[in-house]
Parts: structure tokens; C-alpha cells; sequence
């Protein structure tokens, strides 16, 4: 917990904050009518009050879901003012070197400028900040209406060596379910209908079924079980999974909670696969499904894979298919080490819940961290492919990154 010294700095840098960006805006809006200016003063002192009430209030939010709500909003208009004032201060620093050269200008007898009145402001620059931060902030209040918006996307992936009975084999791929985010069950089960409705030949999950606790799979069971393939379900686990982010009163009560979740996972009929692997047949013909336990290249994320146990008799000939909660994963270990494996399936990302997205470009905040974020990626022979998330963590919605179902077809 965050010291009150702590907590009286932040909030008194937030003030400030508030007080500057306002004078800025007294400033723009000095031609406005008073209606205009009375409004959008209310406005935006409402939003900096919730915004500060936000973070004073937050430990003492009890609901979930209420909390995730207040929390983003409180976070987003911060980080909407920390790049309106990016750039108020480019122009003050504009306008603070001009008066400089002004004054040393005027001191050796030259005429620089006129400086009595002072460098006006910019007012391009000052209503381009205040535009682009509106945006970002209405694009964040608009994403709380796609956490539900699944995204059905296709691949055809070629794997080298795949038996001929195996052409045209689909898997469905999901990932980064974090039960303890969801809310609307009804909209939940849409998602699971569009799953069962590609009649895939194979499911494959790869982790965070949960935030923290097992206990928050409880509602349910009776939706995610629904999800069923000819040739089975199987699950790997992610880093949200192993309860690494709460306190638990004993060392026991947190194993016992990754004991439940295994329980879960059996109990929806699901296999999950604990650094290990399974054939996969059909007819005289078989692939390789390799699964390991969360393993994160990144220093903060836990490393409870054991990539020698899971790929003990797994031969050079298996087409072999690894499911690995997080992509960083891929080049540190499994390109290296592991080049019989055609085809990683990864998640963790969720492609940070922002970005945007066409046929031709892609981006998110979230590629400054991990190099493969969403989407296939390939490496010689090797294949990745990181699924956007099925759910949502954190922020309680989405921007340009839809959360997703995977349907993979292999030729």
C-alpha cells in the first residue's frame, strides 16, 4: 500500500496539473461566449474532481466491476492531460525561447520582437493538444462498449510435413479468458455460440482462465463448458493463473487455489496440459500437441515452464503444435532451442486493449514491449501466432483491438 506521503504528492501534482491545462484553456476560450465557457469549465472540473476522487477513493471500492470502471476513467483523463500538456508545454517553451532572444536582443540594442505584451500563444499547437487528448479520452469512454464485440478471424497456416488426413484440419484457438473481468453472461455466451458455431475439429486455450482465483470461475462453469470439438479441449495455464498477484493469508491457501483451478479445468472438460504433450490422431495419422506451464521471457513475468519435460518423446518427424501462454517465449527459448516445433499458440498481450488495426497497418502501445503481439508471425519454417484475448484485464473495454476467436486451418 502507497505511503500517505506518497498519495499527498500525487494528488497535489494533479491539482497543479489541473490549474495549469485550465489557465491554458481560459485562454483559448477567451473569444467564446459565456454559455460556452461556463460549460466546458463545469465540464472539466467535474472530470479532474472524479479523476482525483478516483484515486483517493480506489482502495475503498469493494465491487469489482465498479472498481474497474472508476479506476479506468480516473487513469484515462490523467493520461488524456499528460499529453494535453505535452503539448502546452512545447509552446510555452516555444514562446519562453522567444521572449529569451527577445530580451538578449533588446539588451545589445536590436529589434527582435515586440515583447511588451508577451509571446502569444500558439493557438494551432494549444487546440491540436486539446483535440487529440479529447479523442484519445472519448476513444477510451467509447471502448467500454467492445469488450463483448468477438472477432472471428481466420488463418490458413502450411505446416510443413503435415500428413495428407490432417489437410483442412481446424483449430480453434481462445486465450486470456480472466473470468474474474466478465460481467455480462448473456453477451459471454454469444462469444461461446460463434465459437461452437466454426465446428472446429480441435479447441485449444491458452491460458489466464482467471485474474487471481479460481473462486472466480464459480458463475461460470456452466458457460465455458459448453465449448466442445471431436477431438477435445486442452488448456495450458497463464501467469494470472498461479494467483502470483494477490496476497493470500498461507503459502497452502495459495497452492490450494492452483489445485482448484486445475479442478476447474477438469471439470469443464478440458485437458489441461502441465508441461507435457499429447497425440492428436486421426485415422492412421497423428500431430504432436505440446503444452507447458506460463514461461515469460520478460524479467517480472514467472518461468514455471519446463520446455524438457514437455517435449520428452516428441520426435524430429512429429509436425508438432506448442501451446505457450506468452510469445516472448518464442524467440527466447523456442527458436533457439526447439526448431522442431511448427507452430507456438500464445496470448498474455490482449494487444494492450488499444490500438488500431486494418489490412494494411497495425499498432498498439504494447509492441514497445513484446516484439510479436498479435497476429502470425514466422521464422524460417517456424510459426507464431498470438491471439488478441477472449477477455479483457484492467480496462474495462476495448479500442481498436477487438477481442478474438481464432480459427486455424492447417494445409
Amino acid at each position: 500500500m502507497r505511503s500517505p506521503l506518497f498519495i499527498f504528492i500525487l494528488i497535489t501534482v494533479l491539482i497543479l496539473i489541473d490549474f495549469y491545462i485550465y489557465a491554458v484553456l481560459k485562454t483559448l476560450l477567451q473569444s467564446a461566449s459565456v454559455g460556452t465557457r461556463s460549460f466546458i469549465g463545469m465540464l472539466y472540473w467535474t472530470l479532474c474532481i472524479v479523476s482525483v476522487s478516483s484515486f483517493l477513493l480506489f482502495p475503498y471500492i469493494v465491487n469489482p466491476y465498479f472498481k474497474q470502471y472508476i479506476f479506468s476513467i480516473g487513469i484515462g483523463w490523467v493520461l488524456t492531460q499528460i499529453f494535453m500538456v505535452l503539448f502546452f508545454l512545447v509552446d510555452d517553451l516555444r514562446r519562453g525561447a522567444f521572449w529569451t532572444m527577445g530580451q538578449v536582443a533588446s539588451a545589445a540594442g536590436a529589434k527582435f520582437l515586440n515583447t511588451e505584451k508577451g509571446i502569444p500563444r500558439s493557438t494551432f499547437l494549444s487546440w491540436l493538444g486539446v483535440g487529440l487528448s479529447s479523442t484519445l479520452f472519448l476513444s477510451l469512454l467509447y471502448g467500454f462498449g467492445n469488450k463483448y464485440k468477438y472477432h472471428l478471424i481466420k488463418k490458413k497456416i502450411v505446416l510443413n510435413g503435415l500428413p495428407p488426413t490432417f489437410k483442412g484440419f481446424k483449430i480453434l484457438h481462445i486465450s486470456d479468458i480472466h473470468s474474474g473481468s466478465l460481467k455480462d453472461q448473456a453477451a459471454v455466451l454469444k462469444g461461446i455460440a460463434l465459437i461452437q458455431k466454426q465446428n472446429a475439429d480441435l479447441v485449444l486455450f491458452t491460458g489466464d482462465l482467471v485474474n487471481d482465483k479460481a473462486t472466480e470461475m464459480k458463475d461460470w462453469m456452466s458457460v465455458f463448458n459448453q465449448i466442445k470439438a471431436p477431438h477435445g479441449v486442452f488448456s495450458t495455464l497463464g501467469n494470472h493463473d498461479y494467483g502470483d498477484y494477490v496476497r493470500w493469508d498461507t503459502e497452502a491457501a495459495k497452492k490450494q487455489n492452483l489445485e482448484d483451478l486445475k479442478k476447474v479445468h477438469q471439470d469443464l472438460g478440458w485437458r489441461l496440459l502441465m508441461n507435457e504433450n499429447v497425440l492428436i490422431q486421426k485415422q492412421e495419422a497423428s500431430i504432436r500437441l505440446v503444452g507447458i506451464e506460463n514461461w515469460g521471457a520478460k524479467a517480472r513475468f514467472p518461468k514455471y515452464g519446463k520446455m524438457d519435460l514437455a517435449m520428452q518423446g516428441v520426435s524430429e518427424n512429429d509436425v508438432t503444435i506448442l501451446m505457450s501462454h506468452d510469445p516472448s517465449h518464442w524467440e527466447a527459448e523456442v527458436l533457439p532451442k526447439y526448431p522442431n516445433i511448427n507452430l507456438m499458440l500464445s496470448g498474455h498481450t490482449h494487444g494492450m486493449q488499444f490500438g488500431l488495426e486494418n489490412p494494411y497497418f497495425k499498432w498498439s502501445p504494447v509492441q514497445w514491449v513484446y516484439k510479436q503481439w498479435a497476429g502470425l508471425y514466422q521464422n524460417k519454417d517456424q510459426q507464431l501466432y498470438v491471439n488478441r484475448g477472449f477477455g479483457f484485464l484492467g480496462y474495462p473495454g476495448r479500442v481498436g483491438i477487438l477481442p478474438e476467436i481464432t480459427l486455424i486451418e492447417l494445409v
